[in-house]
């Protein structure tokens, strides 16, 4: 199967010298690197090339890089039924450059592309409808950056005593980033509530 991606990897690189930066394979997928300009020539190569059939998308997801010039990967999963075969594309952006839409390769990715721009705030050029899809109207930021808040936002339910939609501070009942991240067999160097005879070398060890 290795052997097969670096096959089709080469391929692609040798029809589209321009617009592929690099391929590798990454857990038993083929992962191109692409110039984000191409991405609508890649994506389409990739679909419609007999040797390649990757006519089936999958999804898009972006990742986050907050130090990097261009913060974003935006990568995107396809899956060849003919050769059964997997592939992700990567390109890069940032917080201001727009990324071609692929809608027209892929019609499923309408949906996939509007949650990247709803979430990260990337944003998709050629794109029929992009608006946010997840959070609600007039919502300020997108929670899955890294530098996004835990705190100071409001969140939206439906009160079904008082019959309508009401807003409310976010409340996390939880303290998420104040972990020791000690291993629970060998125990901590405190005493935790309940543990005080467990320092004066009486009870319980």
């Amino acid at each position: 199967m290795e052997e097969k991606l670096r096959e089709i990897g080469e391929h692609i690189t040798r029809a589209l010298p321009t617009a592929i930066k690099s391929f590798e394979i990454v857990s038993g997928e083929l992962t191109v690197h692409a110039n984000t300009v191409a991405i609508e020539d890649v994506a389409r190569f990739l679909c419609h090339d007999p040797r390649c059939w990757f006519w089936s998308f999958i999804d898009i997801c972006g990742v986050d890089w907050p130090e990097r010039e261009k913060r974003f990967d935006v990568v995107y999963h396809l899956l060849s039924p003919k050769h059964n075969l997997r592939a992700r594309i990567k390109v890069q952006t940032d917080e201001a450059t727009p990324v071609p839409s692929i809608c027209d390769v892929y019609p499923g990715a309408n949906w996939f592309e509007r949650e990247a721009y709803d979430l990260y705030g990337i944003l998709f050029t050629g794109h029929p409808e992009l608006r946010r899809l997840l959070t609600d109207y007039g919502f300020d930021g997108y929670p899955l950056r890294k530098d996004f808040p835990l705190t100071g936002f409001v969140e939206v339910r439906y009160d079904d005593q008082q019959k309508r939609v009401v807003y409310e501070p976010v409340k996390l009942t939880q303290e998420f980033r104040n972990f020791d991240f000690l291993s629970p067999w060998e125990g901590t160097d405190y005493a935790l509530p309940g543990d005080e005879k467990k320092s004066n070398g009486k009870g319980a060890t």
